[in-house]
């Protein structure tokens, strides 16, 4: 077998026209705890996923390799179906281009599918994709269909010479990263609220409540969609019934267990506080409709003596009176307004304005 290259020849990542990335396979190297990776050539790799095993001379540094597959190409798809050393709902995991979330282990191996961000939109409306993975005390497999940021960070992290002594702490990483940015999309929307509430607190005659109807409506939109997300994750670590291999059980499943609850508690406490300015939107938006309603109902009543005396002098009868002089109109418009007038203290004695 070649000597692996050294960890000054490892690419930030592997060019197109490399061999590699040919058959999907993005990047394969090898991690020893407190030094940079090394990349892995192509014999190693096969050798691993064909026996199970590395070669003697990587088994004796005590370390680890973290294979990522991209599984858009139909090659990389067939030869991870064809892996020998792994059980046959491994494989089918690996290559379930579903979006599900999953988390299972079959003897000393985990193996599921969680979830990330994609990099194929904005920061405001980030989509969420899925990346798979089978875990090994010496190996990590993962597999994705599109370009993961979560997982280049912790590649990049790994490049730095910040390589965990098992491979089950880069799967609690990218759940860590995955975390930190559904805070960050909580912040944002939380500046949104924070908006909604100024907004509301000052509310005058002014204030466009159907603007504010619609600033709402994307936060509690947004939120919604990422608990669709979450939810499922706290219930897949709270299983009672998952049971991990011990080698995993403090890296991956506590650790990441804590982390995702958080950000769950985070989220609930943002759809509560949406679902509140939701209410009082709604509580202003009936203040101004009934206001609106009062100012007609008062117009109505004020003008329904004075359309009875119209119609009454509209009347084509005869010996109607003011009906011959100069100045009747002027006379019946003046009775019209006193009308009205006293219509008026009358609502003010008895209340109702």
């Amino acid at each position: 077998m070649p000597n692996p290259p050294s960890a000054g020849a490892l690419p930030d990542l592997l060019s197109e026209g490399g061999t590699l990335l040919r058959d999907g396979l993005v990047w394969a190297i090898f991690c020893r705890p407190g030094k940079e990776p090394v990349e892995l050539g192509r014999d190693v790799v096969t050798q691993r996923l064909t026996t199970g095993s590395f070669p003697p001379e990587l088994m004796q540094e005590n370390g680890w390799a973290w294979f990522h597959f991209d599984i858009v190409h139909t090659l990389s798809r067939a030869q991870i179906e064809s892996i020998p050393s792994l059980p046959e709902e491994v494989r089918q995991v690996l290559t379930n281009l579903e979006r599900s979330t999953r988390l299972e282990s079959e003897g000393d191996i985990v193996f599921g599918a969680l979830p990330a961000f994609d990099d194929t939109s904005t920061d405001d409306e980030r989509n969420v994709s899925t990346w798979r993975f089978a875990l090994e005390p010496d190996l990590l497999l993962t597999t994705r269909r599109h370009p993961i940021p979560a997982l280049g960070v912790v590649y990049h992290e790994l490049q730095r010479g910040l390589v965990p002594r098992s491979p089950a702490k880069v799967v609690d990483r990218a759940l860590l990263e995955f975390a930190d940015t559904l805070r960050r999309d909580f912040a944002r929307l939380d500046d949104q609220l924070d908006r909604a509430e100024d907004v509301l607190l000052m509310l005058d005659r002014d204030t466009d409540l159907g603007r504010m109807s619609g600033l709402l409506g994307v936060a509690r939109r947004r939120s919604t969609e990422l608990r669709r997300v979450l939810a499922p994750v706290d219930r897949i670590f709270r299983d009672e019934e998952l049971e991990l291999p011990e080698w995993a059980e403090d890296d991956l499943r506590d650790r990441s267990q804590r982390q995702v609850h958080a950000a769950l508690d985070d989220l609930l406490a943002l759809q509560d506080r949406a679902r509140s300015l939701q209410d009082e939107l709604t509580s202003n938006q009936a203040e101004e409709t009934n206001r609106r309603l009062y100012i007609v109902s008062v117009g109505t009543t004020l003008m329904l003596p004075a359309t009875f005396v119209t119609g009454f002098f509209g009347m084509n009868t005869g010996g109607m009176f003011l009906s011959g002089g100069a100045w009747d109109t002027v006379i019946a418009g003046i009775l019209c307004f006193g009308i009205m007038l006293g219509t008026w203290f009358v609502l003010k004695l008895t209340k109702l304005l």
